[in-house]
């Protein structure tokens, strides 16, 4: 069974990933889906789709919430307002955009944090900010077994 604290301890691992586009290599060069990917393989071995190559205004010229079409096929739905760590938090960074940023929550409490790979910066734990806050539009969990 996959525990909350394995997905925390498995991304925090990344920490210090250079921000590459498209990539997903713990070390080498992750971008937010790359990392999500990574904790994936960590946790069940091969991913359970292929990703095919986008651009980094993907599926925003279309309307499409690919990411968050695909969280709902492959991870749990979380209902309710408490987060937990591990969980996936899924982010619109604009009003009128697309869900197209994920993070992974690291700690709860006083000083919530979340683990992504933010464009011009490594994979970094970041405090989950009330801006942050305001842009997730989704929360999810890893399946606890694969079929």
């Amino acid at each position: 069974m996959i525990g909350r604290q394995d997905v925390v301890a498995i991304a925090r691992d990344w920490i210090g990933t250079p921000y590459r586009h498209q990539c997903s290599t713990k070390g080498a060069g992750t971008d937010c889906l790359g990392l999500l990917r990574g904790v994936w393989r960590e946790l069940y071995g091969a991913e359970p789709q292929e990703v095919p190559a986008y651009t980094a205004d993907w599926s925003e010229p279309q309307g499409d919430e690919t990411l968050w079409t695909a969280a709902q096929e492959h991870l749990r739905a979380v209902d309710g307002r408490s987060m937990a760590p591990g969980d996936v938090l899924l982010f619109r960074m604009r009003d009128s955009g697309v869900a197209k940023h994920v993070g992974l929550v690291g700690q709860v409490g006083e000083v919530p944090t979340f683990i992504h790979a933010y464009s011009g910066h490594a994979v970094l734990e970041s405090p989950l900010s009330t801006p942050w806050r305001r842009r997730i539009v989704a929360r999810f969990a890893f399946p606890e077994e694969m079929n």
